[in-house]
């Protein structure tokens, strides 16, 4: 749900995702941040950045969403934002089983850059995409065992049908925010919060 609460207070809390190029991480936020679909999408060049305020079981959240560059060429150039992540989503291409079989080494590598300070607890989301097309290389049953051997969840949709896109980023806010909820109280004792009042009276703000 979009919010205009002018004086509320808000956490942040961010998600990253990875995956080969061409599997539709942009597709999919584009999707999910601006509710629409182009063809014409052009290659992430290092790291995209966009933000989306949503409302999270009573929690105001702004949600700051980093679509990296799947080729080797761009990859380093999201690896730094790989520790400030609270959440990741692996993306692959359900057409494309060189795709699925790459989600091992983007996990791995995620782990290795991120350094969470839990990592066998830290949350993944998987996404399956492309569920519109006919050439299926991947199915259900196959993504589905490789999350339940990770830990990890699953979905799979379409961004160019606008199939489950919302439910897997809810689902990763959401494991984001508990993540970022639990780490923040571990390392600081209280939650980090963005003042959301109007420029004009922000200088009186009290939070």
């Amino acid at each position: 749900m979009e919010l205009a609460l002018g004086h509320e207070l808000w956490v942040t809390s961010t998600l990253i995702l990875i995956g080969n190029s061409g599997v539709g991480k942009s597709s999919l936020t584009t999707r999910y941040v601006n509710h629409n679909y182009s063809t014409s999408h052009r290659a992430t060049i290092g790291i995209d950045f966009v933000t989306k305020e949503v409302e999270l079981d009573g929690q105001a959240v702004i949600l700051e969403i980093w679509d990296t560059a799947g080729t080797e060429r761009f990859k380093s150039l999201g690896t730094p934002m790989y520790r400030w992540s609270h959440c990741c989503l692996l993306v692959f291409d359900v057409t494309s089983s060189a795709s699925f079989s790459a989600m091992e080494e983007w996990r791995k590598e995620f782990l290795t850059q991120g350094d969470p300070p839990d990592p066998s607890n830290f949350p993944f989301i998987v996404v399956g995409n492309k569920t519109d097309m006919v050439n299926r290389e991947i199915t259900r049953e196959e993504a589905s065992q490789w999350c339940e051997q990770i830990g990890a969840q699953y979905h799979e949709g379409s961004a160019k049908e606008d199939v489950h896109v919302t439910k897997a980023f809810l689902e990763a806010a959401r494991a984001g925010l508990r993540q970022y909820k639990k780490h923040t109280l571990e390392n600081t004792g209280h939650f980090q919060l963005a003042c959301k009042q109007p420029r004009e009276t922000r200088a009186r703000c009290q939070c």
